[in-house]
């Protein structure tokens, strides 16, 4: 399954690539996947991720050098910090979420539709049981 999830990330950032978007790697999607478009806590980012805090800081300090995001107070609570996307950020996911399509069609196209529904309906329930077993 690994190499599956390798394969298919990295046909996502091949199409950014042809669209223009060379800023991230497949390392920084595991950041912009977790990242709510009204913004995110880091700690809970890390926790999404399953990386520690440190290492999702790390993420976020590249990322953040690209222009795609920044650390904006949180207006629920002024001591913390929220991570968001700016509008060249925006455009970005947007680039991102047609990117994550194309790459969709390509399996779809190779294996078949019914069998990627199948596939995606199964690791959907496997996912559902496990969040229902307080596995993260």
């Amino acid at each position: 399954m690994n190499e599956a999830v390798r394969i298919f990330e990295n046909r996502i950032i091949e199409n950014l690539k042809a669209k223009g978007h060379t800023e991230l790697t497949a390392a920084h999607i595991n950041l912009t996947r977790n990242l709510d478009e009204d913004g995110t806590r880091l700690t809970e980012l890390a926790r999404r991720a399953a990386l520690t805090k440190q290492s999702m800081s790390e993420l976020v300090d590249q990322v953040e050098r690209t222009g795609l995001i920044e650390k904006r107070r949180d207006p629920d609570d002024g001591r913390a910090k929220l991570v968001c996307f700016t509008d060249k950020g925006l455009v970005w996911l947007e680039a991102f979420h047609q990117s994550l399509e194309v790459a969709e069609n390509e399996m779809r196209e190779q294996l078949g539709p019914a069998l990627v529904d199948l596939m995606v309906e199964a690791l959907g329930r496997y996912v559902e049981g496990q969040v229902q077993k307080g596995v993260d």
